[in-house]
């Protein structure tokens, strides 16, 4: 009886890590390196090269956009893939509201649709080489 109660603690724990890492990824930093603004709500985002910055913007309409940049090199082929999930109840699965998605050489951004809901909101994103999938890397704003 006490191995299932562990066991069930322990997939308990993972389900936990798995659903919570996300949105604790949400700030990447590095020393020394210098920081731009997103030139519209003032958010502050420190260039790392193949690390997206993430961020929602609140438009008039009531509703929220997604938003993601990337610092690459000029000749690199970069991807940048944003996404807007909402949570309808706790403990119930993200689900994707709206995405975009961007493939240019150099540093590129990415902007959802608009998503109207009153559903938790997380904004994600994915970004680096487009040709080393290894390379990318995913990072989601706090939930919101």
């Amino acid at each position: 009886m006490n191995a299932r109660i562990a066991a069930l603690m322990v997939a308990a724990a993972g389900i936990m890590a798995a659903t919570v890492a996300p949105a604790s990824a949400a700030t990447v930093t590095a020393g020394g390196t210098p920081s731009v603004t997103n030139g519209a709500g003032g958010v502050s985002c420190t260039t790392v090269l193949n690390q997206p910055c993430v961020w929602q913007e609140k438009d008039g309409g009531g509703g929220v956009v997604g938003v993601a940049q990337v610092s690459a090199d000029p000749g690199q082929l970069t991807i940048v893939k944003v996404e807007v999930r909402t949570q309808r109840a706790w403990g119930s699965p993200w689900l994707p509201a709206a995405s975009a998605t961007t493939v240019t050489k150099g540093s590129a951004k990415a902007v959802t649709p608009r998503v109207v809901t009153s559903d938790l909101k997380m904004v994600c994103a994915t970004a680096g080489p487009a040709l080393e999938a290894g390379q990318q890397v995913t990072t989601c704003t706090y939930p919101f």
